[in-house]
């Protein structure tokens, strides 16, 4: 199986970095902001950089997008993973088209409100997690599996 972990530096890497166990067995590559925090931590990754600041940015949405079609036509994923934000959208859109399977976990601060990434991809989320109980009323469909931190 090959892995696209995809979303923004800080928080959101992070928090894919700790699902280690699950995509470490796997072929994997990275998209996420080409910044200091990133580049080492997944030195000895494939990283495949996208364009930021991604938050409420039309320029940004056109350019990534047109990165999710070259890449996951390149790649072809069989999943698609992320925690957010922004530049997951249109992986997890056309990932769809291109057949991936995908799992969006919501982050772990957002305890009863959705954000507006989890909003945008849940219509086509095959897995959506959530690390709180109350967010089950927030996203219906949605799988608590509990804190991964």
């Amino acid at each position: 199986m090959k892995i696209c972990l995809v979303g923004s530096s800080g928080g959101h890497l992070m928090h894919l970095y700790m699902l280690k166990p699950f995509w470490e067995k796997h072929e994997r590559f990275w998209v996420t902001f080409d910044k200091e925090d990133a580049q080492s931590l997944l030195a000895e990754e494939k990283l495949i950089p996208c364009y930021y600041p991604t938050n409420r940015s039309l320029k940004a949405l056109i350019i990534n997008t047109w990165l999710a079609w070259k890449t996951l036509r390149r790649e072809k994923p069989d999943l698609i993973i992320s925690s957010g934000a922004a530049v997951a959208v249109p992986f997890f859109w056309l990932g769809k088209l291109f057949g991936a399977k995908t799992i969006y976990v919501e982050v772990f601060d957002r305890i009863d409100k959705s954000t507006v990434t989890g909003r945008m991809v849940y219509p086509v989320a095959d897995e959506f997690i959530v690390e709180w109980e109350e967010m089950k009323k927030v996203y219906p469909k949605a799988k608590n599996l509990g804190s991964i931190f």
